[in-house]
């Protein structure tokens, strides 16, 4: 699982998910992508799901990058404790994504491969996403 190895802040707050990514929200290693269409959070449990169920339809022919790191811890309280006492302990560990952000990457496969594979990947992720190729992402 991916976790950072050192943060600035043990506990941090939810904060708010507006507007859209204006950074890693464009192609930069592969020629396919999977692009997020909402906000939300992505656990690293799910970031890793969704890679070994790429990897494994292309049957580790084609390259891999993941866009996307989970360096906010998310903080829960254990079940049936009574309100107050403080803010729960770490328990895992998101990546905040915004409507546009590419969560992962790919090259060396065909299109319909790519396509097929982002598909079962995107299966794996608690939000909507959407297919990427460098040539549409030439044009827009």
């Amino acid at each position: 699982m991916l976790s950072p190895k050192k943060v600035k802040h043990r506990k941090v707050q939810k904060g708010r998910m507006r507007g859209k990514a204006y950074r890693g929200n464009a192609l930069h290693f592969g020629d396919f992508g999977l692009l997020a269409t909402e906000c939300g959070w992505i656990t690293s449990r799910q970031i890793e799901a969704a890679r070994i169920a790429l990897t494994r339809h292309v049957k580790r022919s084609g390259r891999v990058w993941i866009a996307i790191f989970p360096d906010k811890p998310l903080c829960k309280k254990p079940a049936e404790t009574r309100m107050g006492k403080g803010k729960g302990n770490p328990e895992e560990w998101v990546a905040v994504v915004k409507p546009g952000r590419v969560l992962y990457e790919m090259e060396g496969v065909s299109l319909e491969t790519a396509r097929e594979a982002f598909r079962l990947a995107a299966h794996k992720l608690p939000l909507a996403t959407k297919f990427l190729s460098r040539s549409h992402s030439d044009e827009a």
